[in-house]
Order: C-alpha cells, then sequence, then structure tokens
C-alpha cells in the first residue's frame, strides 16, 4: 500500500530527529524476509502454509487465535482492521489448510466462531516465542512509560500504513 498526501498537501519532510527513526526502520526489514521466517517456523505449520499458500497476512490471523478463546470473523477482522470479506477470505485460507477450525456460535447460529486447530497450537505457540524473543528483549529494557508510547506509536503507524 503506497502512502499518498492529503489532498492537496505536499508532503512534509521529516525533521532530523524523525529521520534518525525512520534510518532504524530499513534495519529491520531483514528479520521479516520470509527466509528468515520460514526457518523460524516449526515445520508442520511451515508445511500447511506453504502448502496451501498462505502468506503473511493469513499468518497475522493466528495470535489473535492463540490465547484460546474463539473469535468470530467480525472480530478478526476489528483486530487486524481490516475489511469483513478479507477478514473472511483470510480464514477460509487457513481452514482449507486445517490449521483453524471454523464452528457454528451455539448462542447464536447466523455467526461462526474461529479457533486454532489444536494440532497446531504447540508449532505455533513456538513460532510465537521464537518471533517474539528479540521484542520482548527490547521491551524488557523499557519503562512503562516507554512501553506505552512504543506502544501508541507502532499503533499510529499501522493505522496510517493501512489507510
Amino acid at each position: 500500500m503506497q502512502h499518498t498526501p492529503e489532498a492537496g498537501k505536499a508532503p512534509r519532510k521529516p525533521t532530523p530527529a524523525e529521520l534518525e527513526v525512520v534510518g532504524l526502520v530499513p534495519l529491520l526489514e531483514p528479520f521479516y524476509r520470509g527466509a528468515v521466517v520460514r526457518e523460524l517456523m516449526p515445520a508442520p505449520l511451515r508445511e500447511a502454509m506453504e502448502t496451501h499458500g498462505l502468506t503473511p497476512r493469513h499468518g497475522a490471523v493466528l495470535p489473535q487465535l492463540l490465547a484460546g478463546q474463539p473469535l468470530t470473523v467480525s472480530e478478526i477482522a476489528r483486530r487486524l482492521q481490516v475489511s469483513l470479506p478479507t477478514a473472511s477470505d483470510l480464514v477460509g485460507g487457513l481452514s482449507r489448510a486445517g490449521i483453524v477450525e471454523r464452528a457454528e456460535d451455539p448462542a447464536n447460529r447466523r455467526r461462526v466462531l474461529v479457533s486454532l486447530a489444536e494440532e497446531f497450537r504447540p508449532p505455533l505457540e513456538t513460532f510465537i516465542v521464537r518471533r517474539t524473543e528479540p521484542l520482548l528483549r527490547a521491551l524488557d529494557g523499557l519503562s512503562a512509560d516507554e512501553r506505552a508510547g512504543f506502544l501508541a506509536g507502532l499503533t499510529a503507524w499501522v493505522r496510517e500504513v493501512q489507510r
């Protein structure tokens, strides 16, 4: 998704302090390369993702389900800040791969609840631990206020990128 300036407004030039932040972003890119992600992913999860042509967008659904509480497709869409059809497509791909299960909500038969397939819980937990280790070490070195600022900044950035 390409960032476009607001109509009639020229893009804002970053300040020197902002350039310092902008300069750090490319240093994270290697951590998100496919080869690095595949290397950290346990074989059962990696094979299911690759066999079914699933993408990182599909993978973004999985941590939402790790807590064990089934979610509706609408809740997944809201959490990922994507449209309902997009969330439905993502869940459909994961369901075809057997990574998630869909079930009728006993409280409301029109709703579908999505949960992580139990056989994929251990590999996903292992993957999440491996992927989050550097971030958790970094967060350990921050005060509560710094963590709150970090979260606020990342949330705002995600919102802007997804617009």
